[in-house]
């Protein structure tokens, strides 16, 4: 039923001040509005039935008491929250480190690190008014911190990843969305590195070999096969070998003898790890394929420029989730945790180096780009 609002005024005396004017929104003579008493809605079908409603002055007082905006400024900020809030909030305060705390809403630049150094100093927040003390921290700001710390916004990708783009050579999606395990395999300048990851984002075996002849003298062909060979037969069974292709460029001329080295190398881990024999109109994909070094660096936010970065820290991060997580991003087995867990920390060079990081990330980035691409 439709309704229409009509006024009623105070008194005859009143309408007669318009006599002579059509409409209900004319100005009175005298520059003021009259005094309005009850309104009604009527009915447009019957014109009978009607519906009183309240005066201006109870609108105004109900529209004023609603409308206006909380006096935040007056309460505490650890009565705007409950105990479990202010726990959580609390928790990553205390615990968060800048990296971290710079995926908060108003938390990037200057206020991650101001906080991390008002907790160093001062000792851990112990509630949440305190955090306004921090410099460039006031009432509003902490108000919005707090609040993406409640409710973080999960930033999708909206550009679909080309499968192309990272693995060549091309190869039907199906083939790898099927493959049990990979091997990934990354070459330094002495050593050959490994990680065997499966489907189910666990890792199998996670490995090295040094290789004393590679960069020695004149690049010795028979030399640098040994030392490859020595390396696959130690590589476990795989559907696919995933090897990392070198951003080198050739127009680099003071990096061309790694990147001669680093070609060759690819170039023998091809032809030892292809399967032989192959009719030509088989049905099977190739087994050995390369990764682009950037594409990893970019996934992990590794790349300056054009340039990457250690991937240390990040595959620190990776052990720890595996253990503190219910649901980490790749598991570890507890002898390889055991193996690694000094290898990589900074300024270490017992026992592991880039090149292990390196065949780690690149398995974990193989199988997260591309679940992305297929999405």
């Amino acid at each position: 039923m439709m309704w229409v609002a009509r006024r009623l005024l105070s008194s005859v005396a009143q309408r007669s001040q318009y006599a002579g004017h059509s409409g209900l929104f004319r100005r009175p003579q005298h520059g003021c509005l009259p005094d309005l008493e009850l309104r009604y809605l009527q009915c447009t079908c019957c014109w009978r039935s009607r519906v009183p409603v309240a005066g201006f002055e109870t609108l105004n007082a109900a529209i004023s008491s609603t409308s206006e905006p909380c006096n935040e400024d007056n309460r505490s900020l650890d009565a705007c929250y409950t105990d479990e809030q202010r726990a959580a909030i609390l928790q990553l305060l205390n615990t968060a480190e800048p990296s971290e705390l710079a995926g908060v809403k108003l938390l990037r630049g200057r206020k991650s690190l101001n906080l991390v150094e008002y907790r160093t100093k001062n000792g851990p927040f112990k509630t949440l008014e305190s955090v306004v003390n921090v410099p460039l921290l006031k009432h509003k700001s902490a108000v919005t911190v707090f609040n993406s710390i409640l409710n973080p916004v999960k930033k999708e990708r909206k550009v679909r990843i080309q499968l192309a783009k990272f693995i060549r050579p091309e190869v039907d999606r199906s083939w790898l969305e099927n493959a049990r395990n990979i091997v990934s395999l990354v070459c330094g300048t002495n050593k050959i590195a490994w990680a065997q990851v499966d489907r189910g984002m666990t890792v199998l075996e996670w490995q090295e070999l040094d290789c004393p002849n590679f960069l020695r003298g004149t690049y010795m062909a028979s030399a640098y096969l040994n030392d490859v060979s020595a390396a696959v037969a130690l590589l476990p069974s795989a559907d696919f070998y995933i090897i990392e292709k070198s951003s080198i460029s050739v127009q680099n001329t003071a990096l061309f003898p790694i990147m001669a080295h680093m070609r060759t190398v690819e170039a023998m881990l091809f032809a030892l790890l292809e399967p032989r024999n192959l009719p030509p109109e088989s049905n099977i994909p190739p087994r050995v394929l390369n990764m682009m070094r950037p594409a990893v660096g970019r996934h992990f936010g590794l790349m300056v420029a054009e340039s990457r970065t250690s991937g240390a820290q990040t595959v620190r991060q990776l052990m720890t989730e595996s253990v503190t997580q219910k649901l980490p991003r790749i598991n570890f087995p507890p002898e390889l945790l055991l193996k690694h867990r000094n290898s990589f920390q900074m300024g270490s060079r017992r026992g592991g180096g880039e090149e292990l990081c390196d065949a780690l990330l690149q398995a974990v980035a193989f199988y997260e780009l591309l679940g992305e691409s297929s999405s």
